[in-house]
C-alpha cells in the first residue's frame, strides 16, 4: 500500500495537494491525528475493495496530537506492507502571509492577532520535520497547475498518466445555453434538416440525418478544424491540471445538426484520447418537439 503524509506549513498548499491526490485515486483524509493513523489503518485493511493509494493530511491543526507524528512516521516505514512517504509543503513568509491575507483567516499559531509571529512559532516548531521528510515543496511561485505536476511526477505510478474526461455534449439554444461547458460551438450554420419533410420528426442519432448533415463540405470542414484546435488545447489544459472538459454544441433545437457533430466529434477525440463520453443534453424534448413540430 502506498501512502503519502502531506504536511507542512499551514497556508502552504496542503488541501489543494491532497484534491491533487484524491483526483489521481488516493484514498484522502484531511486532519487526521497520528495516532489514529493506525486506526484507520486497520479499517482499510478489513475493507472489503483494498485501497492501494492513500494520502493523509497532518499538520499543526491537531494541536498537541500533531507532536506524535515523528514517531507515528518512524513506526509506520517500518511496517513491510507500507511504503510511506511524507510530503512537506512549504512557502516563504511573505507569500504565506499573503494568503491568509486573502483568505481573511487567523494563523492557527497566531497568539496576538500578527500573522507573521505565528509563522515563525510554526516554522520553529516544524525544523525538525522538515529536515526529517522525504520530499519538500516550496509553492511560492507554484501555479496549481506546477504544483499538479510535480506532485504527479512524484507520485504516479512510472507511465502512468492523469485522465482528462472529456464530455462532447450537444444542445439546443432555444432551451438555453449550457452553463458548465468550458468551450461552446455554434453548429447553425448547416442547412436546417427540420424544413426537409422526411427528416423533421428524426434525430441526429439516425443514419439519414447524420448522411444529410455530413453531405455538406463545412460540415467536415468545421469537424477537421475543431479536432485541430482541440489536438493543440487538450494537452495545455492537462498541463496546468485541469481535470474535465466539457465541449458543448449547439443548433436550435438540439435535435439534429448539434447531435450528429458531437457524436462525430466524440467518436474522433475517442480515437485519440481516453475518457472521451457524448451525452445530448435536451434529449428530453425529443418526444415532444416531434409532436408539436417545433424547429430544430
Amino acid at each position: 500500500m502506498k501512502m503519502v503524509i502531506v504536511t507542512g506549513m499551514s497556508g502552504a498548499g496542503k488541501s489543494s495537494a491532497l484534491r491533487l491526490f484524491e483526483d489521481m485515486g488516493y484514498y484522502c483524509m484531511d486532519n487526521i491525528p497520528p495516532r489514529l493513523i493506525n486506526n484507520f489503518l486497520d479499517l482499510t485493511r478489513s475493507a472489503s475493495k483494498p485501497m492501494n493509494r492513500i494520502a493523509l493530511g497532518v499538520d499543526i491543526r491537531g494541536g498537541a496530537f500533531f507532536e506524535d507524528l515523528q514517531s507515528t512516521v518512524e513506526a509506520l516505514k517500518k511496517e513491510k506492507d507500507l511504503d510511506v512517504t511524507t510530503l512537506f509543503l512549504t512557502a516563504s513568509d511573505e507569500t504565506l502571509v499573503r494568503r491568509y491575507k486573502e483568505l481573511r483567516r487567523p494563523h492557527p499559531m497566531d497568539k496576538a492577532g500578527n500573522i507573521f509571529d505565528g509563522i515563525q512559532r510554526e516554522k520553529n516548531f516544524l525544523e525538525h520535520l522538515l529536515q526529517s521528510s522525504d520530499v519538500v515543496i516550496d509553492t511560492t511561485d507554484k501555479t496549481l497547475g506546477e504544483l499538479k505536476e510535480q506532485i504527479d511526477l512524484l507520485f504516479l505510478p512510472q507511465g502512468e498518466k492523469p485522465a482528462l474526461l472529456i464530455s462532447v455534449m450537444s444542445f439546443g439554444y432555444k432551451h438555453g445555453i449550457v452553463l458548465d461547458a468550458d468551450l461552446v460551438f455554434d453548429v447553425r450554420f448547416v442547412n436546417n434538416p427540420f424544413y426537409i419533410p422526411e427528416l423533421r420528426h428524426q434525430t441526429g442519432l439516425e443514419e439519414p440525418l447524420r448522411d444529410y448533415v455530413m453531405q455538406f463540405p463545412e460540415t467536415e470542414r468545421f469537424l477537421a478544424k475543431t479536432l485541430d484546435l482541440l489536438s493543440f488545447l487538450i494537452p495545455l489544459y492537462i498541463r496546468e491540471g485541469k481535470r474535465t472538459l466539457t465541449i458543448a454544441l449547439g443548433c436550435t433545437g438540439g435535435r439534429h445538426r448539434s447531435v450528429v457533430m458531437a457524436e462525430i466529434l466524440a467518436q474522433r477525440l475517442g480515437e485519440r484520447y481516453p475518457g472521451v463520453s457524448v451525452s445530448h443534453r435536451d434529449r428530453r424534448y425529443w418526444k415532444d418537439s416531434a409532436q408539436k413540430g417545433g424547429a430544430r
